[in-house]
């Protein structure tokens, strides 16, 4: 049993990359797909696919890396846990390394990044941050 499956599958994502694996697969759930999604448009990730089974179905997700075989995701931390959840105003979102990573929040409109919750003037639930 998983206390915090978000900070399970960020953990994933961050070892297959350090083992320079091309895909990786993941126990699916709306949140997780949400956050692949994000990772897709914003370039982090090269692509996923969604696999049915009979259980709760994977996220199969192909991995980035530059041309010199580094990972593109450099740095991924999880910021609100079970035990000490982060919630921020829409004026208070912070910047992720001066606006060239990207902070992921759970907001009343769903899973969106730091960019689109300043847009539109909503907070929410501060998950990740992705460098």
């Amino acid at each position: 049993m998983t206390t915090d499956p978000i900070a399970d599958y960020l953990t994933q994502l961050r070892n297959a990359q350090m083992a320079h694996k091309e895909v990786v697969a993941i126990p699916a759930s709306k949140m997780k797909i949400a956050l692949t999604h994000i990772l897709k448009q914003e370039g982090f990730v090269r692509n996923y696919k969604c696999v049915r089974d009979n259980k709760q179905g994977l996220i199969k997700i192909a991995l980035k890396y530059s041309d010199e075989g580094k990972p593109v995701i450099t740095e991924i931390e999880r910021k609100s846990r079970s035990s000490r959840r982060v919630y921020v105003r829409s004026d208070k979102i912070p910047y992720v390394k001066n606006g060239f990573g990207i902070a992921i929040l759970s907001t009343s409109r769903g899973v969106m990044t730091d960019r689109d919750a300043r847009q539109a003037k909503i907070g929410g639930e501060y998950v990740c941050s992705i460098f």
